[in-house]
């Protein structure tokens, strides 16, 4: 029978040691279906194994032994390498346990655990937003005491694109909401005889609620993704990093720019939200409803209240706050690449929206429980 090459590797039996195995040969890339199958035809008896007899190892050599290790539950540290070859298994052990597991866990732990990873991560974006929060306010009051830092090109030049280019949008969309709130409310009062109670379910439904949260919602996709949009493009072609270099701060030239504009325009598209959505109800109880214009107009006077008006109208800067903060702090935590933008979009979007809806909750609650 003819004896195998030098460099093809072997696995073979110490005399006075049954349980270990003493390799040798080249345990490369080359060999990998011989390597493979010379682990695999040791018995379970071998509990350690004397590598110094190898001629040659690569990555593939020491990862096989590594799970060849983990398959019998042996300790990594109890094989025996030669000195040339300590400091490629050391850096190839370090990096092993990196490596993503092959398939996912299922079961209630494996689902507990997710759910509290998330919630951990969930946390720390909160802190985060209370931190960039504070840092915001801080550079306000510095920017009050010293106002040659105010940037009044860029805030005008915002507030031109997240103001009166969302005109036309917030009063289309406002104005159908309006009409399709008094085509359900008319469906129902119908059967009471008491039709002319619509002007009331529009008027109050879009002076407190619909009118700023439609704009905060709307704003909150179309502003907020163009802030981080805008923000991270910068900072993944290391722009932001170019303004620290020059002495400059991000949060003044970048930030602070954005958030006043969507804290002046804001409120002014709630006030254009709240005309159109009435003007939808006025057309529908015109055209659809046979209460003519004068009547209801003449009914909205008399039961339009200005504390409706106000309890909407004093949640737009709270929205804009959120909005304008979510969409500029997930600009700045880009870390550089295309997909990190994409990713941190799609989260300022999700993340504004949700803290909106969130918040109006609350406050409606609250003004009802103060009788306002």
């Amino acid at each position: 029978m003819t004896a195998p090459p030098a460099h093809t590797p072997t696995a073979s039996h110490e005399g006075d040691t049954p349980d270990a195995a003493r390799l040798s040969g080249r345990w490369t890339l080359r060999h990998a279906t011989a390597i493979s199958q010379a682990l695999t035809n040791l018995p379970e008896s071998v509990r350690a194994l004397d590598v110094r007899g190898v001629d040659r190892i690569d990555s593939l050599g020491v990862l096989q032994l590594i799970r060849f290790a983990r398959r019998r539950e042996l300790p990594f540290e109890g094989f025996t390498f030669d000195e040339r070859h300590r400091a490629l298994v050391a850096a190839i052990e370090d990096v092993a346990d990196d490596r993503p597991k092959r398939k996912r866990e299922y079961g209630v732990a494996a689902a507990l655990a997710r759910l509290g990873f998330a919630v951990t991560d969930n946390w720390k974006e909160v802190l985060a937003l209370v931190a960039f929060f504070g840092e915001v306010l801080l550079k306000l009051l510095r920017m009050v005491r010293d106002p040659r830092r105010f940037r009044a090109t860029a805030t005008v030049h915002h507030m031109e694109q997240v103001g009166l280019d969302a005109v036309p949008l917030v009063a289309l969309l406002c104005y159908l909401v309006g009409a399709v709130i008094a085509f359900l409310g008319s469906t129902i009062l119908k059967d009471f005889g008491a039709v002319i109670f619509v002007v009331e379910l529009v008027s109050i439904a879009f002076l407190r609620e619909f009118g700023v949260l439609l704009t905060a919602i709307l704003l909150a996709g179309r502003t907020a993704s163009a802030f981080t949009a805008q923000i991270g493009a910068m900072v993944s072609r290391e722009e932001v990093d170019a303004i620290r270099t020059l002495g400059l701060d991000p949060i003044d030239l970048l930030v602070i720019p954005r958030v006043l504009a969507l804290l002046v325009m804001l409120p002014l598209l709630t006030f254009v939200a709240m005309i159109a959505g009435l003007l939808g109800g006025l057309t529908v109880g015109a055209y659809g409803l046979d209460i003519p214009p004068e009547a209801y107009l003449a009914r909205m006077q008399d039961t339009m209240e200005l504390r409706h008006f106000l309890v909407g109208l004093v949640k737009a800067p709270v929205f804009a706050m959120v909005i304008a903060l979510i969409g500029c702090l997930e600009g700045l935590q880009v870390e550089g690449t295309a997909q990190s933008v994409g990713e941190r979009t799609t989260s300022s979007v999700v993340q504004a929206i949700s803290l909106v809806i969130i918040i109006d909750a609350f406050a409606a609650i609250w003004f009802m429980e103060m009788g306002w």
